[in-house]
């Protein structure tokens, strides 16, 4: 006969915890924003930070006020859509994870929790938390791709990739474009993101017919939406929610100066000096 097992009840129920929420209350990119304080109740340690602003709303609705307005998608840390500024880090009090992947556990019954939005110039507030992205787009759009005829699939293993390429490339792709690298850098810059782009295409056999074009692109792209310059403070590594290394900056920075310094030769070469 098996045991009957005795398990300790507080084990089995979730605490619930009550916090103060300062949340940035903003109702348009023109308009002027400000912070209101709420309090939310009965949040259970076991909730994702998302699940808590949902009951906030509910309690929100419930009293017939308006809900905050916050990005999200996916809610498994794939899509980069919840970018919030929590308790002054990007995504929270945690390493490696987004918005979404917080969970209410990293705070204590009673505490106050100050939530804003991205700060850039570049991502302007569309309302409250939310705030608009498209400038990641848009130098997506300036060169972040590569050019190929359609047809028939290539045999996986056609192009020979060295491992330590492969995995580099991999490791520089894993970035979701949620903007943490942006909003932990007191410039403001989006070089994590950019590098990462132009990395993961530069490693690979098929980014190298566009690489001088790409990255050249992309940076003026970057300078033209008024991203800062890079601190080199590595605030943004340390924010990645997918631990992009900067390793991939000082890569895109020699692709950037190997285009220049091509681009100019070949300028000399064509007008004959």
């Amino acid at each position: 006969m098996a045991p009957t097992l005795n398990p300790n009840p507080k084990t089995l129920t979730p605490s619930t915890m009550d916090f103060t929420l300062k949340i940035w209350r903003q109702k348009n990119a023109k308009a002027k924003g400000k912070f209101a304080t709420y309090k939310v109740t009965g949040i259970s340690d076991s909730s994702s930070f998302l699940e808590m602003l949902d009951v906030f709303n509910d309690q929100q609705v419930t009293k017939g006020e308006d809900p905050v307005v916050f990005d999200h998608d996916c809610r498994e840390g794939i899509c980069g859509a919840c970018s919030l500024y929590i308790n002054g880090r990007p995504h929270g009090p945690d390493d490696a994870v987004t918005t979404c992947q917080l969970h209410m556990r990293k705070f204590k019954d009673g505490d106050t929790i100050v939530i804003e939005p991205w700060r850039s110039k570049a991502f302007p507030v569309i309302r409250d938390l939310m705030v608009d992205r498209d400038a990641f787009d848009k130098i997506i759009q300036a060169g972040g791709f590569i050019s190929a005829n359609t047809g028939g699939i290539p045999d996986a293993n056609a192009i020979l990739i060295p491992k330590a390429d492969a995995d580099s490339a991999m490791d520089a792709a894993a970035c979701i474009g949620c903007g943490a690298c942006v909003a932990a850098c007191k410039n403001a810059s989006a070089m994590l993101f950019v590098a990462a782009k132009v990395s993961h295409l530069a490693l690979l056999p098929q980014g190298k017919a566009e690489a001088t074009q790409r990255v050249q692109a992309m940076v003026a792209k970057m300078d033209e939406l008024g991203f800062g310059n890079c601190t080199n403070t590595g605030a943004c590594e340390a924010e990645c929610p997918k631990e992009i290394s900067i390793e991939n900056i000082a890569r895109m920075n020699r692709e950037f100066l190997g285009a220049k310094i091509g681009s100019q030769k070949r300028q000399v070469k064509e007008s004959g000096f």
